[in-house]
């Protein structure tokens, strides 16, 4: 969800109505009044204005069909329909948004997706083009809205790139001046958005969890200019690409649940949002004072915030050029906070990597980027006297280095062991950074690790290497990294004897989307 739900307001002034079979629905309510007057597809005209639908209950966008939607048990069987129509009765064709052809996904090494927490084992992964694994199966102590909703999660997961393409064909055709605030290509942006309203709707009875997943995202899409009345529009369309095409799972006990989840998502965000902007600006401009290039195709990054930064060692931030306006991409911090305000980002220009490539190749000191507020919890915790185990892989080296710097300021002497991982020695563009610090602080050992190649370091893929020292039971892990490397090392430490909680690393929304 690192892009923004910038939607319509309920009404033409924001504001809406209670009530309805669904129970109360506070002012989320929808702004459309008969299913045949709404749009049949993004290839319509963009600025035709559909005529208000009633606002209790919700029905679907764009389709004025009569549905049998037998309910999930326990609920009753809605009465009088017999036999379903074909699922595509009356509805709009699923569709790419009106954003032109945008090219392939960029696939930036290092860039950290906002963070949830205890994403492990609460993304609904599988609903993507990712492979991954579903998690929808009925929990015996969740709520009725919970069993509801993970139901129709589950009866979309093979067809998710139709209900995510639906999704926004429906936000864009009938809110298209909002369509300006989105990236002008929506390749990376398409799955975010809804897999974050999905992750936050299967959190529906984990309210601290999801208080704090959904806070960060508030306070996030500060950047994109989102505003309290952009929410019902989300919400609106969002249910009728579930009405459209959950049509086995659906029932007006299933649009309740739903719309009860999204009112408490919104309202979470929206209050989080209005909470930091009593605090922190919705951006910080940052002037390009330093460009080294360490390799042909990696640089660091410096800049100078045009005002005071506020950050952890470990987080992350977003970041935006000038050469690709809404387009934010996530980058670490390569140091600890300094006393003259600068922040450091090693930056991996890919293919098709938009602002890795310009950041690499085309920024030069005096250029003007902006970033957003600070996220990630991957810190140290300095109330333990606990050994870190830091694994870094590539330009994943970055957030490792800052947490050195964080113990090193702290002056509490604990072990800290990194593994520093490439495919040659070559890509280990800061090893010599690392080693120094080794000579200065005697409670740090730094050891690299070449997967491809000869080498004067460790050979072999970097969780073989942690597995043949230790023993880590006395450590705190700390990951940082591609894909691949993450996962494979979670299963090696936690299979070593160390427990999931003290095992951090970026969360599992960019072991799926580090590629946005």
């Amino acid at each position: 969800m690192d892009a923004p739900t910038t939607t319509s307001s309920a009404g033409n002034d924001g504001t809406g109505g209670t009530g309805g079979s669904s129970g109360d629905w506070g002012w989320f309510t929808p702004s459309r009044k008969r299913d045949e007057d709404a749009p049949q597809g993004p290839d319509q005209e963009a600025d035709r204005s559909a005529p208000s639908r009633p606002v209790n209950p919700i029905r679907p966008v764009g389709t004025g069909a009569e549905r049998r939607l037998p309910a999930p048990a326990p609920a009753p069987a809605r009465a009088g329909q017999s036999e379903p129509p074909s699922p595509g009765a009356g509805a709009p064709p699923a569709g790419n948004p009106p954003a032109g052809n945008p090219p392939a996904r960029e696939g930036e090494e290092h860039q950290r997706p906002t963070e949830t927490p205890g994403a492990q084992d609460v993304r609904p992964a599988g609903l993507f083009s990712d492979g991954s694994a579903g998690l929808f199966s009925d929990d015996r102590t969740a709520s009725l809205d919970a069993v509801l909703i993970r139901r129709t999660m589950a009866e979309i997961e093979p067809i998710a790139d139709k209900v995510t393409s639906y999704f926004y064909a429906l936000l864009f055709v009938q809110h298209p001046y909002l369509r300006p605030l989105f990236p002008a290509a929506m390749d990376s942006q398409r799955d975010r958005l809804f897999r974050a309203l999905l992750t936050a709707a299967k959190l529906v009875d984990d309210l601290d969890i999801l208080t704090e997943y959904l806070s960060g995202l508030g306070r996030g899409h500060r950047k994109y200019g989102t505003r309290p009345e952009h929410y019902p529009a989300v919400g609106e369309c969002l249910i009728g690409a579930l009405t459209r095409y959950a049509t086995g799972t659906w029932s007006d006990e299933t649009e309740g649940a739903w719309v009860r989840a999204y009112t408490t998502i919104s309202q979470i965000m929206i209050d989080a949002a209005a909470e930091d902007e009593l605090r922190a600006p919705a951006w910080w401009q940052a002037e390009v004072v330093g460009h080294e290039l360490r390799t042909p195709d990696i640089a660091v990054v410096t800049v100078r915030p045009d005002q005071p930064y506020p950050f952890r060692a470990g987080q992350y931030t977003s970041l935006e050029t000038p050469w690709w306006p809404r387009v934010w991409r996530h980058y670490s911090f390569a140091s600890a906070p300094r006393a003259d305000g600068l922040l450091s980002f090693h930056v991996k220009a890919v293919p098709a990597g938009w602002v890795s490539s310009a950041l690499v190749h085309r920024a030069r000191p005096g250029d003007v980027i902006r970033l957003g507020p600070p996220a990630g919890k991957m810190t140290v915790d300095h109330s333990t006297d606990n050994g870190l185990l830091c694994l870094g892989g590539g330009t994943g080296i970055a957030p490792i280095k800052a947490l050195v710097e964080d113990v090193a300021e702290h002056g509490r002497n604990r072990p800290v062991e990194v593994f520093y991982g490439a495919r040659s020695d070559h890509d280990l563009y800061d090893i010599d950074t690392m080693l120094r610090l080794a000579q200065t602080h005697h409670w740090l050992s730094v050891r690299p690790v070449v997967s491809d190649g000869p080498t004067n370091g460790l050979s072999g893929r970097l969780p073989d290497a942690v597995r043949q020292y230790g023993p880590w039971n006395s450590y705190d892990a700390y990951l940082s990294g591609p894909p691949g490397m993450i996962r494979s090392s979670v299963d090696t430490l936690r299979g070593i004897g160390i427990p999931s909680h003290r095992i951090r690393h970026d969360a599992i929304e960019e072991l799926v989307t580090a590629g946005d």
